[in-house]
């Protein structure tokens, strides 16, 4: 059985086709598109991984790095993904505990790279 990835983000279209691509990597996908979905979503099930966009209605990617490490205190492996890649945004996801960022538009090719690499550590 494929490892548990939990996406979240907005952009319909990228979510799409990463969705597509992380499942023929042998993933099992839950897709949420703002952050209200990502804490109900948590609340029940911790994912092997998260991927997230930064910037997403409700409960942005920075804030969800806040909650699983700090009240959900998991270790659970956080990729963050975003247009916003000013420095700014990425100092604060690694302080709060982010593993990765990449800067959007986003290689599903170097994602499933990624996301490997952090299951596998």
């Amino acid at each position: 059985m494929g490892k548990n990835v939990l996406l979240a983000d907005d952009d319909q279209l990228l979510a799409s086709l990463l969705n597509f691509r992380l499942k023929k990597g042998g993933y099992t996908v839950h897709h949420s598109v703002n952050g209200k979905e990502v804490k109900e979503y948590l609340e029940n099930t911790m994912p092997d991984i998260i991927v997230s966009d930064i910037m997403m209605p409700y409960f942005s990617g920075i804030e969800l790095i806040d909650y699983v490490r700090n009240e959900l205190k998991s270790n659970t492996p956080i990729i963050i993904i975003s247009s916003a890649g000013n420095e700014q945004n990425v100092l604060t996801a690694f302080e709060l505990g982010a593993n990765d960022f990449i800067t959007k538009p986003v290689s599903p090719t170097e994602l499933l790279v990624r996301i490997a690499r952090e299951i596998n550590k």
